[in-house]
């Protein structure tokens, strides 16, 4: 994990407002949330597992899934996930199945990051700080 300081961070915004701004440029609300606190992912890379730009956030005024939520913004970090390839014997759906079961744990939730993806991570972090604090 590699923290990226950003002008984002401690900033507070209405969760569906804040929605609305991220998905259109391709983040998702990773699956890892509570109803306190969760991420938007921003996928980078998938070649060598998958390496995302996480975007933290936890609830300032009630749950996630209630409406009129604010959440306040963690630090962006950049992280790797590796899963281990192969086929998945429990969901095949015919002859094939894919090489990887989207729903397997990963091998390693804290793989090395690699190099040539980080100025990628700090250059989505200043389209954030564009995109959120130009209103």
């Amino acid at each position: 994990m590699i923290e990226l300081s950003s002008k984002v961070e401690g900033k507070q915004f209405d969760l569906y407002k804040l929605e609305q701004k991220l998905k259109p440029i391709g983040y998702a609300i990773g699956g890892n949330w509570d109803y306190d606190h969760g991420a938007f992912d921003y996928k980078i890379n998938d070649e060598e597992g998958y390496q995302f730009l996480r975007l933290p956030f936890t609830s300032i005024d009630g749950q996630l899934d209630a409406r009129s939520c604010t959440v306040k913004l963690g630090r962006p970090f950049l992280l790797s996930h590796k899963y281990e390839a192969g086929l998945d014997d429990q969901g095949s759906t015919g002859t094939f199945s894919g090489t990887l079961n989207q729903f397997q744990e990963p091998v390693d939730k804290d793989a090395s990051f690699p190099d040539r993806y980080i100025d990628i991570g700090k250059t989505l972090v200043q389209e954030l700080e564009t995109i959120l604090l130009s209103d």
